[in-house]
């Protein structure tokens, strides 16, 4: 019978897990890709990441949070491969800006030459 070769893998490894800490404005990415304790929450992975150093603006206790544009709460805990998505506040509610622009385009419409 031919032997199977079985790689071993520490214990350590085991233990770890990779995910992504993200945050984007309109002048700034950041983009930290961490090796984080299985069990780590939200919470934790935003703090090791080092966003808050280098965000300064940004504090823990009033930001949003995502995994894959879903919303969840700093106490959520990570699985491999987690995107952490940290959410800038909306300038604009969506409803009132697309009722604008169809404002507008209903008054150049209006105000047009007609052929």
């Amino acid at each position: 019978m031919p032997s199977v070769f079985v790689p071993k893998v520490s214990m350590a490894s085991e233990c770890k897990i990779t995910v992504q800490v993200c945050y984007i404005t309109p002048q700034k990415q950041f983009l930290q890709t961490l090796q984080v304790e299985q069990g780590c929450t939200v919470e934790q992975a935003v703090l090791a990441s080092g966003l808050l150093d280098e965000c300064p603006g940004l504090m823990l206790s009033n930001i949003k949070t995502g995994i894959y544009s879903k919303m969840k709460s700093l106490d959520t805990v990570l699985k491999q491969h987690d995107r952490v998505e940290i959410y800038r506040p909306l300038l604009v509610d969506p409803m009132v800006a697309r009722r604008a622009r169809a404002d507008k385009k209903a008054n150049q419409l209006a105000q047009s030459p007609k052929l």
